[in-house]
């Protein structure tokens, strides 16, 4: 059977949710029928609904891929996805990015965003200088991540990863940005990017 891009959201809604650790997934499912899986935690259209988990929605194309890389190779340890990428070949995962970072971008977070929380963000964004690698729009590029709009507490929680935990997989840039942030720093940076366009 064959769907064409117009039936992965479609698909995404019939699709099963994810149970962390289970995501044990048949390396012959296709790219379509992948990213309905890949939608049932990640959201419809790769717009995450689920604080924790990120939206896929509009990161640059080369990030996804990346990404998917590490956790298919076991670099990258996230484990509601263990073994979901086992086996799949590198043109479906392309498939997949260029799939997930030709939708349109999530809107910012919901409901009124924190003023002070929001401008203190925005002062530690610009002191921090994230623009330069993430752009002044914090849309991301090449394999740097998109930020804007992003859920705020799976980027409150990766920030902390970041500074906290170098590891495989990591940019040593970003552990030296975040060196010396404190967790309301943390969460103030996060708040920015979440409510940000």
């Amino acid at each position: 059977m064959s769907f064409g891009l117009t039936a992965w959201p479609l698909l995404a809604q019939t699709a099963a949710p994810a149970v962390p650790g289970t995501a044990q997934v048949n390396a012959s499912i296709k790219a379509p029928e992948r990213a309905a899986l890949c939608m049932a935690c990640h959201g419809t259209g790769g717009v995450s609904q689920i604080p924790a988990i990120p939206s896929l929605a509009a990161q640059p194309r080369v990030f996804i891929e990346n990404q998917l890389v590490l956790i298919r190779e076991g670099l990258r340890d996230i484990p509601a996805m263990k073994g979901s990428l086992d086996g799949v070949p590198d043109a479906e995962l392309t498939a997949l990015a260029r799939y997930f970072s030709a939708q349109p971008a999530p809107a910012p977070a919901k409901g009124k965003a924190d003023a002070q929380s929001f401008q203190r963000g925005k002062e530690l964004a610009k002191a921090a200088l994230c623009g330069t690698c993430h752009l002044p729009g914090h849309q991301g590029r090449d394999q740097v991540p998109r930020l804007a709009s992003q859920q705020e507490q799976f980027l409150r929680d990766v920030m902390k990863e970041y500074r906290d935990n170098p590891g495989p997989g990591r940019d040593t840039v970003m552990a030296a940005a975040l060196y010396g942030i404190n967790d309301a720093q943390l969460k103030d940076l996060a708040h920015f990017f979440a409510y940000s366009p």
